[in-house]
């Protein structure tokens, strides 16, 4: 593929600084402030995960001049700050939604599975020289986490207006699923 230029950021910064943000990201989803609304819950626990992408998407912005992948992490800061925008707008509105303990716990202890794998998925992403590959093996289980965690919450009672929010991550993080394996294809 053409449209490779050179930056002046070498790959052992660019992972100290992806091992911060994901460090980051899991602790402010592990901690998150849970009610008695999985709406709530989820929304607490999806912006630190979208906020995360936004930062990883940068970090690779300042590392790489290679056109699919500055397009690709661009599309993913703004897609994920829209998305950010649009569960702060419901927020409030969407806590008051209540659900049962036992629909909590169940929603819980999927979520705990799901960010598990994907926690694990991340860190243990094959890294090599080649930055935008490891952006994108990294980027990969992080949009899977998104699809899964959305599934998720879609089982149980939650705010209609939350809904077309979930739906909408599922379906753009699946095309920019698509959209970086295929280019990790031509780039190994």
């Amino acid at each position: 593929m053409s449209g490779r230029k050179e930056c002046n950021c070498s790959v052992k910064e660019y992972q100290k600084q992806f091992c911060e943000i994901l460090n980051e990201m899991i602790c402010e989803m592990t901690c998150a402030q849970c009610n008695n609304s999985i709406s709530h819950n989820m929304i607490v626990q999806m912006i630190p995960h979208h906020k995360a992408a936004i930062e990883m998407s940068r970090n690779i912005l300042q590392c790489t001049r290679f056109e699919p992948v500055c397009e690709m992490a661009s599309n993913i800061i703004e897609e994920q700050t829209k998305s950010i925008c649009n569960m702060e707008k419901v927020f409030r509105r969407c806590s008051r939604h209540c659900n049962s303990t036992r629909a909590r716990h169940l929603y819980q202890d999927r979520f705990h599975l799901i960010t598990q794998r994907m926690f694990s998925e991340m860190k243990n992403a094959c890294v090599n020289d080649r930055i935008e590959a490891d952006f994108f093996r990294q980027m990969i289980p992080h949009h899977q986490g998104a699809i899964r965690m959305s599934q998720n919450a879609l089982r149980f009672s939650i705010c209609p207006e939350l809904i077309p929010i979930l739906k909408s991550i599922i379906v753009s993080q699946r095309v920019e699923i698509q959209k970086m394996e295929y280019v990790l294809q031509h780039l190994c």
